[in-house]
């Protein structure tokens, strides 16, 4: 891995584990179903992969003209 997509991934989870702990202390995860709860972790969790393996891509794909 590379250390650009390590950093950002670190920046991400540490993001995402910040908006949860304010959702749990505010008392909205009372209010909504555990599926729910889980269901947008996964979504959440499969999006930060994705965005840290497509800003890390080489650029060696763009063609450079003559």
């Amino acid at each position: 891995m590379s250390r650009i997509l390590i950093v950002y991934l670190s920046a991400y989870f540490l993001a995402l584990c910040w908006a949860l702990i304010v959702l749990w202390s505010s008392g909205i995860f009372q209010r909504v179903s555990p599926m729910w709860i889980v269901a947008a972790f996964l979504v959440a969790f499969g999006l930060g992969i994705l965005l840290a393996i497509v800003s890390a891509r080489p650029s060696h794909f763009v063609h450079q003209r003559d």
